[in-house]
């Protein structure tokens, strides 16, 4: 019944990466093809870990497929944003379906600076009370 199991979760995993490795070739720009490498890949890999923890059953197996699979879900978005992200600075041209390009009034292409979506935005005072409350503080 196990390796039924471990089948089910090893061939998920493995058509998980196959449905990755096609979005890489068949999508039109590099954040679909992330958003599709990055997704897929990290559920794929997971779901094979998985696998080899339900197929050896061993503690210290089980804790390192365990990190591995922490450690897929922590760096692998983290990753993608930031090669996106450079991409993006870099000028890559988006697919011509994109609807909005949310970062074309935050970034400067010249000086290569992003504004926060909270600069400008009014005060309503509660940053000076804050302030004066941490100066007290101190």
């Amino acid at each position: 019944m196990i390796e039924i199991l471990v089948s089910i979760f090893m061939l998920s995993g493995a058509s998980l990466g196959l449905l990755a490795a096609i979005g890489i070739i068949r999508l039109p720009d590099l954040l679909t093809r992330m958003h599709a490498s990055t997704k897929s890949g990290a559920l794929g890999t997971s779901l094979i870990m998985v696998g080899v923890m339900l197929a050896f059953l061993e503690p210290v197996v089980t804790f390192r497929a365990f990190a591995i699979i922490m450690f897929i879900m922590i760096t692998s978005p983290v990753a993608a944003h930031v090669i996106a992200r450079a991409g993006y600075f870099v000028g890559v041209s988006l697919w011509d379906g994109t609807v909005k390009d949310m970062l074309k009034e935050s970034y400067d292409a010249d000086s290569h600076y992003l504004r926060s979506g909270f600069e400008g935005m009014e005060d309503n005072g509660e940053s000076d009370d804050m302030d004066k409350s941490e100066d007290s503080a101190r």
